[in-house]
């Protein structure tokens, strides 16, 4: 499996501190943010890597991350995202990098309190189709929400005013090798951008569609709210913890748990 991160976009909601600089690459307690997604992979054992970066600042991302010696890697690969296409365009330019390997995609402002070893694990198992996690929010008009009917979801909708869960689809996604046939179909939202919620749905429609609810928290960080709450979450409990014992893969579907986390 290889590892994409998606780091591109303008971070106009983070405007003045983006004016002279990538989201991605502000700081988050005591790393740029771009460390939490890699090592999110890293942890899971994915370490073959394509970062996706767009806007005037592309070439920090070098300067800060070179060939992933931070991360004990030995090599990253990059590409760039011209305009603002959406996150389904920028990961339609990983497919060169992909092959024919299965794929987990890491949104760059997407911070995790533990792992997701066990989806990884889970979704090696599927064989086929894709694998979104999920995690039980209070302010589900922000994302994109799974509509949940038994142990299925059986639609996506993205930030809608009147959500039918509470649960969001987080920016971790595992995709088979169809991903980027599926990319290839869609048509640009009334936001004029490619949507990931979209590649959700086609998977949706052929069936071949699982989840699993993270444990810990989740907080994007893309908006002063939630990076204020990202900085407070990883100062308090850090971020990216690992098991103690052995992984146990989940099951291929798992059905939310009702309860929230402390954290949320």
């Amino acid at each position: 499996m290889k590892g994409v991160v998606l780091a591109g976009g303008t971070g106009s909601r983070l405007n003045p501190l983006t004016r002279v600089t990538n989201k991605h690459l502000l700081p988050l307690f005591d790393k740029p943010m771009v460390y939490y997604p890699i090592q999110t992979l890293v942890n899971a054992g994915i370490t073959d890597i394509l970062l996706v970066s767009g806007g005037k600042n592309a070439g920090e991302f070098l300067r800060l991350l070179g060939n992933g010696r931070d991360f004990g890697l030995r090599h990253i690969n990059y590409t760039y995202q011209e305009g603002e296409g959406g996150i389904a365009e920028a990961l339609g330019l990983a497919e060169y990098f992909a092959g024919d390997d299965d794929i987990c995609v890491v949104l760059g402002d997407n911070i995790i309190e533990n792992n997701i070893c066990a989806a990884v694990e889970s979704f090696k198992k599927q064989k086929e189709g894709a694998k979104i996690i999920l995690k039980e929010v209070t302010d589900a008009q922000r994302f994109g929400v799974a509509e949940i009917k038994g142990n299925r979801v059986v639609g996506i909708e993205e930030k809608p005013k009147n959500p039918k869960s509470n649960y969001a689809v987080i920016g971790i996604y595992l995709y088979d090798k169809t991903v980027f046939q599926k990319i290839k179909r869609l048509k640009p939202s009334g936001r004029g951008e490619l949507e990931i919620t979209d590649v959700n749905n086609f998977y949706i429609e052929e069936n071949k569609l699982t989840y699993e609810v993270i444990d810990g928290w989740w907080t994007d960080a893309g908006t002063f709210e939630s990076l204020l709450r990202a900085n407070n979450l990883v100062a308090q409990t850090g971020a990216n913890k690992m098991p103690r014992g052995p992984v146990k893969p989940a099951p291929l579907a798992q059905k939310p748990n009702s309860s929230k986390d402390d954290s949320e």
